[in-house]
């Protein structure tokens, strides 16, 4: 599973290709996310579901999955001798009130995803390699 994931490149790749690839990247990350966390009694829902219910719900859906995703990565941690401060409403808190700072809450809360993803990721890839 990717452990290089960056802020600055899934900020600029979003920008150049028009949002497109913010698509890729919700696709990818839930994938990574189900096989990480496999076996939690959890699932996260893939891109379809994600564009369905976020425009069923006037974009709400989307701090939903957010949320869900920042409580998954906090409640694996632990699997893999790690431990998050920041949980889904860490992100939603920054997702929402973040938005006052100039617009800089939703790519804070975006780049702990991505840090704690990473985090993840070289943990379960280093147990695969033993």
């Amino acid at each position: 599973i990717s452990t290089d994931r960056s802020l600055f490149v899934w900020a600029a790749l979003t920008i150049v290709t028009c949002g497109i690839y913010q698509w890729f990247f919700i696709y990818q990350l839930a994938q990574d996310m189900n096989t990480m966390c496999e076996g939690d009694g959890d699932e996260t829902p893939g891109l379809l579901t994600f564009i369905l219910l976020s425009v069923v719900t006037c974009g709400l859906y989307s701090y939903w999955w957010e949320y869900k995703i920042g409580n998954r990565l906090q409640r694996n941690a632990p699997r893999y001798g790690l431990a998050f401060q920041e949980n889904g409403t860490t992100i939603i808190l920054w997702q929402i009130v973040g938005v006052v700072l100039c617009c800089l809450g939703p790519f804070i809360a975006m780049n702990i995803v991505i840090k704690n993803t990473n985090a993840l990721a070289a943990a379960y890839n280093a147990r695969l390699v033993r």
